[in-house]
């Protein structure tokens, strides 16, 4: 198995990419803590999924944009699992509108969570990667973030952060035996996406751009973010991985 005596912290876990890199993860050996927000019995039924790998699985409830709950998540993670191999920084909100009808909460609490989120819990499992001289640290972006997108100001800025920071945090890190990269995904078939009043709009104008005429899955993302998180890309950092079947191009 890729993953035969890791462990792995996910964030946003309970549901939609988040949950499928956890069980990705744990279908190939890992342990696996999720960290979420809200979607407690979403993620305790992932939990007990991973639980029925034979794998230990363990759920945390908190705000990754906050620095204290990210601090309290990480060592309650590195406890109970005894250390960090991977970590995947997953969690992310939408608050969609227009740049000029667009208040502060909804531009604050994008950055917050799709951004600063990322650098809370990479400040805090990073002392310990460089400690043990090893580590991945995935983080998901969008090609959003690389193109821009009509009404997704905060979420484009957010998610163009994230590949920056990637690139830095990579430079680093590296010395360190740390590789990081990001996985930036197209439109992918997630209970969002499902629950969107324009989804219809929205898929139809996705497939048009795409070379691969299909939605992305959150297994297609999981299993980029595997082959990230394994040995197999041990020579491979700072890098933006799409998987958007084409979308971008």
């Amino acid at each position: 198995m890729l993953l035969e005596g890791k462990t792995a912290l996910v964030t946003g876990g309970s549901r939609g990419i988040g949950a499928a890199i956890a069980l990705a993860f744990a279908r190939e050996g890992a342990d696996v803590c999720l960290v979420f927000r809200h979607n407690v019995a979403e993620a305790a039924r992932v939990e007990e999924k991973i639980r029925a790998m034979g794998r230990k699985g363990i759920m945390i409830q908190g705000d990754v944009s906050v620095f204290t709950e990210a601090e309290r998540m990480a060592a309650t993670a590195h406890d109970s699992l005894g250390r960090i191999d991977i970590l995947v920084n997953n969690a992310g909100v939408n608050r969609d509108t227009v740049s000029w009808k667009m208040t502060e909460d909804q531009w604050d609490e994008v950055i917050g969570t799709n951004l600063k989120g990322y650098f809370t819990m990479t400040r805090q499992v990073a002392p310990l990667f460089k400690a043990q001289a090893s580590g991945k640290i995935i983080n998901i972006t969008s090609i959003n973030g690389m193109r821009g997108k009509f009404g997704q100001s905060n979420y484009c800025a957010a998610k163009a952060g994230i590949i920056g920071y990637t690139k830095a945090i990579a430079k680093e890190l590296g010395g360190f035996g740390v590789n990081v990269n990001a996985v930036a995904p197209g439109l992918i078939e997630t209970e969002m996406l499902r629950d969107s009043p324009a989804r219809e709009k929205v898929v139809d104008l996705a497939l048009g751009e795409m070379a691969i005429k299909r939605l992305g899955t959150p297994e297609d993302v999981a299993d980029t973010v595997l082959f990230l998180a394994s040995d197999m890309s041990r020579f491979i950092t700072g890098e933006v991985i799409q998987v958007d079947g084409g979308q971008y191009i």
